[in-house]
């Protein structure tokens, strides 16, 4: 490997960093002493009398209360207040902008994928599987649908912000506490559990473009009948979609930043297979079918291909940039004192969810299934038909679209108390099931003699038609489009139930430094998921689909572990945790023991220098063991190698939204995933009203299973067949990570009737790959005063990430995924290099105002040749407090209404990097809250 010029840069960090920590305590030991009595008071350097007065806590990352919120490992913070404040929609929307948040991710507005009714985060562009999520600190199902076909993750879309408390994310390796999965980070989002009288909240809002208006209605409280205590909460939301058509940037193909004309997407053509040019329709035959897709089809001319009938409006027409959605969900927590210091407790939260999306049109290929071409006896010439069907055509353009109806709830029941001289235990029992319903359209089979009639015969293995031309070109209409198709639905669920016994003692023996904290956990549970597909889909009924076989898994676990804090100076603090895990599945066990230390110096109240090291695992993805083979297609792929191979940029090739087939299967053969992460900093609070941060982060994973997307093998087959990336690094065809590569994707001969076609990718996990990421954390909050003008608070996050890495198989290509050249697990290069977030509010009587804005670095182009420039978005909110019950506040997201940056190198639409920003523009929304009660 080269040196990249990113390493002096670590260097440097490194080197600063370890001078602060090892030059800064003696100076600060040194200001302490010099400090005055009353400056001594005022930083509160009599830290062991005031911490015996303060609550003590459990923050995310230990198991031991402590009342010092800052430890070994940073943790991030998200209050309830910040998600209207800051603007945030959601949970989600809240989670995907910390600074941490670097990887792009396939939400609902990705497009076409395999769940499109749900959105996830990628800490570290680690991947949505390498960051745990918890509930209330416990484990919840996961969505049972996995993301990009085999990774399972939380879905974040349906978590009802009414009863969010806070939002603690901690940043790095955390399995010696959780267990599995936390490898990247772990997301805590803790609840309410006290509440009084009741809250009534009512949102409205809309967008600037057209599209997604909104409603929401949140009802939450509390009570208090003697010894049992009660909070309780409901959301109720729906969501209108935001069409691709609804914003002027993306309407149309015309659309293009780089200037370069634009080629129609075809809507009809014919095409010679024996010349491999189209069969010219001519402008009367596509002016009699112009009034589709909103009076947009002429004839278009393909300079390669010949003519052919397009719309510049195809491609937008179809696609909800933001699904539709209704929600409900509802929460309940519930404590019982049997005494002063014994008490039950409970708790409980459900949602149902309808949501619905469109992400293409509907379309039909000549014998789909069977190398797309036919030979025509009328003109005596082998020939591929395609049709592409029209809002018109159908109904309206939510004929062609998906439906998702979700059900989950997450159920706790336990019991917590303090025995002996202050012990304090929790045993409980945690269950929590997701279920989802997806109900979509398709061709029934027949479709292909619709439009070909009868087949006379096959010549050397070629089916025979004489088919009537004009029916190509004949628009269906709503009733033709019900009797050529029918709807199946396919059922999914997932399940996780985890016992648990814990107990921890804050002052369990005395050391120089303090009282030694202690905690130990047991854990004992099992998770599993079923898909269940239509069993119509393997039995021939719909068009161009063999289906696929009900896939189903289930694993046991149990854990240990202990944690240990030790204040082994008095300003120094020690912690310890190890933990050893037991998976169970196939007939076979996965175990695995992991640990961490970490370290904490306060040369004066003040200061924190702190640092941590730990080992983490991830056990294989359920989807990823159990998954049945699996027969399809997918659609709207690029062949990357035919792009390069006949030197057309990949946003407009003729070889874009190819529709290719594909076999993919799990494998009970893998084994947990190992990582490793250190990370060090400091902690600066001079007073009150300030405090900062900085922070080295470094994580690196082993073993990983690779996630061999389709679009990852045609670009790696790409890299092979043509001897180097699309950036110029060189490849070796003979590795084993080449041959591997070649042999999942199968192409007709060069000399057959469709040369060079890929006709089906092979696809499976295994474990072989390495990710090795690191880089820079920092925040900064200052608080001031004023006498007459109000109060302010400003607060400042950003992130920086030195080195990105991923190598696919032993001895292969190392991929520098931090600056483009490759793709990584994750599942795309599209990840930021830097990232930066601050908010500056202002409370001045009963008024409050919060302005929030985030810069995204720069992005490679969709052709790796470049970069895309950094991108600035604002947030803005002004509360308005009317009395001690009422209040009402203005939102909007998006204040400048900027559309996503551009792609000027001639992407393709939509001409932004789907995944990384959202096409939403301004978004606004009034809100009114009254409180009943006391």
């Amino acid at each position: 490997m080269n040196p990249r010029p990113a390493s002096r840069t670590v260097t440097l960090l490194h080197s600063a960093l370890w001078l602060a920590l090892f030059v800064a305590a003696p100076l600060a030991h040194a200001a302490n002493e010099s400090a005055s009595p009353q400056d001594a008071d005022t930083s509160g350097t009599d830290s062991k009398k005031q911490t015996k007065t303060l609550e003590q806590i459990t923050v995310t990352g230990s198991r031991i209360p402590r009342a010092d919120v800052e430890g070994p490992s940073p943790v991030v913070t998200i209050s309830s207040k910040d998600l209207d404040a800051k603007g945030f929609r959601s949970v989600f929307d809240a989670l995907n902008s910390l600074t941490q948040n670097t990887g792009m991710a396939q939400g609902e507005d990705f497009g076409n994928t395999f769940t499109p009714a749900a959105n996830t985060i990628n800490l570290r562009g680690l991947g949505p599987n390498h960051t745990l999520v918890l509930i209330n600190g416990r484990r919840v199902a996961d969505y049972p649908v996995a993301y990009d076909g085999s990774v399972n993750f939380v879905n974040l879309s349906n978590i009802p912000s009414a009863m969010i408390d806070r939002i603690e994310i901690l940043n790095g390796g955390a399995s010696a506490i959780y267990g599995s999965d936390a490898i990247a980070g772990v997301v805590n989002i803790i609840l309410k559990q006290k509440a009084s009288g009741l809250d009534v909240n009512l949102r409205v809002g809309g967008t600037k473009g057209g599209g997604g208006s909104n409603q929401r209605l949140q009802i939450t409280g509390g009570h208090s009948w003697g010894k049992l205590d009660a909070v309780y909460g409901v959301e109720v939301t729906h969501r209108e979609p935001i069409w691709g058509t609804d914003r002027s940037f993306m309407d149309s193909l015309t659309r293009d930043p780089s200037g370069k004309p634009s080629q129609p997407t075809a809507v009809f053509y014919r095409r010679n297979m024996n010349s491999g040019k189209y069969v010219d329709p001519g402008s009367a035959t596509c002016a009699a079918v112009g009034g589709l897709y909103d009076n947009s089809v002429s004839r278009a001319n393909n300079p390669r291909y010949g003519y052919y009938c397009g719309s510049d409006r195809a491609a937008p027409t179809f696609w909800t940039v933001q699904t539709r959605q209704r929600n409900v969900n509802a929460y309940t927590s519930l404590h019982y004192h049997l005494s002063d210091d014994t008490e039950l407790f409970g708790d409980a939260l459900f949602g149902v969810d309808k949501i619905s999306n469109t992400t293409r049109a509907p379309s039909w290929t000549s014998l789909a299934a069977n190398n797309s071409y036919f030979l025509n006896a009328n003109t005596g010439n082998t020939e591929r038909w395609y049709r592409r069907f029209s809002p018109e055509e159908i109904g309206g353009r939510t004929q062609a679209g998906s439906r998702f109806f979700e059900r989950s709830w997450n159920a706790t029941l336990g019991i917590r108390g303090s025995i002996g001289d202050g012990w304090k235990y929790e045993a409980a029992y945690n269950r929590s099931e997701y279920d989802n319903t997806t109900t979509r359209r398709a061709f029934l089979a027949g479709l292909d003699e619709y439009f070909l009639g009868p087949q006379l015969g096959t010549r050397n293995g070629v089916p025979i038609y004489a088919p009537d031309a004009g029916r190509l070109y004949q628009p269906l209409n709503a009733g033709a489009w019900n009797q050529l198709t029918d709807t199946y639905a396919s059922h999914n669920t997932a399940w996780v139930q985890t016992l648990s016994l814990s107990v921890n003692h804050s002052d369990l023996f005395e050391l120089p430094g303090g009282s030694a904290g202690f905690a130990s956990v047991f854990e004992a549970g099992s998770q599993g998921y079923r898909n269940t597909p239509d069993a119509r889909l393997a039995q021939g009924v719909f068009w161009n689909n063999s289906g696929s076989q009900p896939s189903s898994g289930k694993r046991d676990r149990y854990a240990v572990g202990a944690e240990l804090s030790l204040p082994v100076l008095n300003k120094v603090i020690a912690t310890l945790a190890g933990r050893y895990d037991s998976y169970s599945y196939a007939g076979r066990n996965d175990n695995k023991a992991t640990w961490s230390a970490g370290l904490e110096y306060r040369p004066f109240d003040s200061l924190l220098l702190r640092g941590n090291v730990a080992t983490s695992f991830r056990a294989p993805d359920m989807n990823y063991i159990f998954a049945s083979a699996t027969n399809g297609y997918i659609p709207g792929l690029t062949d990357y190698y035919r792009c390069r191979l006949a030197g057309q940029a990949f946003g407009n090739c003729d070889f874009n939204n190819q529709s290719i087939n594909y076999t993919s299967y799990g494998s009970t053969k893998l084994k947990a995933e190992n990582g490793r992460s250190f990370s060090y900093g400091i902690v600066w609070s001079p007073s009150a009203q300030l405090d900062l941060s900085v922070d080295y982060y470094k994580v690196r994973i082993n073993n990983e299973v690779t996630n061999l997307s389709a679009d990852g093998v045609l670009r790696d087959e790409a890299d092979c067949r043509l001897g180097q990336t699309q950036g110029g690094q060189a490849i070796d065809i003979t590795s084993p990570q080449c041959q591997a590569t070649l042999a999942r994707v199968q192409r007709n001969p060069a000399g057959a009737v469709d040369p060079l076609t890929a006709t089906r990718i092979f696809t499976n996990p295994i474990n072989a790959a390495s990710e090795r990421t690191s880089g820079i954390d920092a925040s900064g909050n200052y608080r001031w005063n004023t006498a007459g003008y109000g109060d302010f608070a400003l607060r400042v996050n950003y992130s920086l990430v030195l080195t990105h890495d991923y190598q696919q198989f032993p001895g292969g290509v190392v991929l520098n995924v931090r600056d483009g050249a490759g793709e990584s697990d994750s599942g795309s290069t599209f990840q930021w290099r830097s990232k930066l977030n601050g908010s500056l509010s202002w409370h001045y009587r009963d008024v409050t105002t919060t302005v929030f804005g985030t810069r995204y670095g720069s992005l490679p182009n969709a052709d790796q040749t470049g970069r895309i420039a950094p991108y600035f978005r604002y947030n803005a909110s002004v509360a308005y407090r009317i009395n001690d019950r009422a209040s009402i506040s203005l939102i909007v997201n998006n204040l400048l209404d900027k559309a996503p940056p551009k792609d000027r190198t001639g992407s393709g639409w939509p001409f932004y990097p789907v995944g990384n920003y959202d096409p939403y523009g301004r978004q606004w929304w009034i809100e009114a809250s009254y409180h009943f009660g006391a």
